[in-house]
């Protein structure tokens, strides 16, 4: 049983309704604005990671080309400094995810995923970014039975897959690493995963992209592409402004495309997270958590938690909130009534940290697509690309699909365009009232799952074979 909301109510009480992420004096001050018009080789839309790490690879390719990147209002501000700062290998939403869409891609993408990994790696070491990156992978833990089971049949999937770094752990190994009375087993990634600072990680390529050259515009919405005459070119209007560019890429993900026909394959998923106070060394030493692992739990309805380099206790998701409508709103950063439902689970999870207050409570938007990872497209000819759909692995495949982008603009065919990930795309969400029809049955579905014992009904059967879902 999970504590009584009254009970838990009082830890609650401090908490900012802000990003704890993005709640830092090292927050650097935003760039001017564009006013006027502006020429370039390519035009980033959108200073997320999406964005970022297209401007920043672009200049790497080529250092001549003449980049320039927008952003509506802040680098970092919505997804990009909001989320729990795991940045995965994988590309596909998890391996089983992968497996079960492009099984003879599998491997190849599992290559690719952790190649990226490695090179966001090798990017932090180069350009010096200060963003508590550290490699210690992530544990999938089991608190039911059946997800026992599950996480040795993943196991024994990699396995045969050739896959390894993977390690499965019982009871009391899990319990061994991180101490939960809920705990009753665990796959350990040892390399997939590395743990950092969102919003540090987003500053820091702002550093690295200026640095190169690329001219950063804040508080600069794009509002309109359209093809520029004489071509062949765009131009993106802005509030103040407009931009010519021989080559755009959006990364505006949750955010509406500019591209409009790419907008029925996302809707917004309202994901919140809460950070503790800073544990005392008896606090953290009841939990052990000495290897700072990233974690989650299995269940449909997830959590994930983490530790902060000044050890506070990260802890998000199991509440997935699609607005009617697919509305994107400031109004929905904050959900008091989540906020208590994950303070109820956190102490269920940790009942030896009774007592301990969180300090930051905050929401934000994931751009979801019914098939769990990105997927990628031109348009206007081959000037315009896309990539959207993360599904909450931004934070690593955002830097791949940067790449992607990159590839599509040139017109080149290499391994990465040449994937069956790459060249199709998920199933578009229908049109409201459907989708909130749909998407709420398939919530209470989830939630029926979890408490069956992992048993999935008719509906989640047919959304499997028709390969369609629902997640953050």
């Amino acid at each position: 049983m999970a504590p009584a909301a009254m009970n838990v109510a009082p830890s609650l009480a401090d908490a900012r309704p802000v990003s704890f992420w993005l709640d830092d004096p090292a927050r650097p001050a935003a760039l001017p604005a564009l006013t006027g018009d502006e020429h370039c080789d390519l035009l980033v839309v959108g200073g997320g990671y999406s964005g970022l790490w297209t401007a920043l690879l672009a200049k790497e390719r080529d250092p001549e080309w003449d980049v320039v990147l927008i952003e509506g209002h802040e680098v970092g501000w919505a997804a990009s400094g909001r989320n729990g700062g795991f940045c995965a290998a994988s590309l596909t939403h998890g391996l089983g995810n992968g497996v079960a869409r492009w099984p003879e891609e599998i491997t190849t993408l599992e290559e690719l995923g952790a190649r990226n990994l490695d090179a966001i790696e090798e990017t932090v070491e180069k350009y010096g970014l200060d963003c508590d990156f550290e490699r210690t992978g992530a544990i999938d833990v089991a608190t039911e039975p059946y997800q026992v089971a599950g996480l040795a049949e993943e196991y024994e999937q990699a396995r045969a897959l050739g896959l390894d770094g993977l390690e499965l752990l019982d009871r009391d190994a899990v319990r061994a690493e991180v101490d939960s009375p809920l705990f009753l087993g665990g796959l350990w990634d040892r390399r997939g995963t590395a743990m950092l600072h969102p919003a540090k990680l987003a500053w820091g390529l702002k550093r690295a992209c200026v640095d190169a050259g690329v001219r950063i515009y804040e508080n600069t919405a794009g509002l309109q592409l359209a093809p520029a005459r004489p071509g062949p070119r765009m131009a993106v209007r802005t509030s103040y402004g407009r931009i010519f560019a021989r080559h755009v890429a959006l990364g505006t993900n949750v955010f509406p495309s500019l591209v409009k026909r790419v907008r029925p394959y996302t809707v917004p998923v309202y994901d919140y997270a809460l950070t503790t106070e800073p544990l005392t060394d008896e606090q953290l030493a009841s939990v052990g958590w000495r290897g700072r692992q990233g974690l989650g739990d299995v269940a449909n309805q997830f959590h994930y938690f983490r530790i902060t380099a000044d050890r506070r206790i990260l802890w998000g998701g199991y509440d997935a909130i699609y607005p009617f409508g697919g509305r994107v709103s400031a109004e929905l950063d904050h959900r008091p009534e989540t906020y208590l439902k994950l303070a109820q689970h956190f102490f269920r999870y940790f009942p030896q940290l009774e007592g301990v207050r969180f300090s930051h409570a905050w929401g934000g938007a994931i751009d979801t697509c019914s098939r769990f990872s990105a997927f990628f497209g031109t348009a206007h000819e081959g000037r315009v690309a896309y990539a959207a759909g993360y599904t909450g692995l931004g934070v690593g495949a955002t830097r791949f699909g940067a790449e992607v982008m990159l590839d599509l603009l040139a017109g080149r065919r290499t391994e990465r365009t040449e994937l069956e990930m790459v060249r199709t795309k998920p199933l578009p969400f229908p049109p409201e009232p459907i989708a909130w029809a749909g998407i709420g049955l398939t919530k209470w579905s989830l939630a029926r799952a979890d408490a069956d014992g992992g048993q999935r009904n008719l509906w989640l059967r047919t959304m499997d074979r028709l390969g369609l879902g629902f997640d953050s």
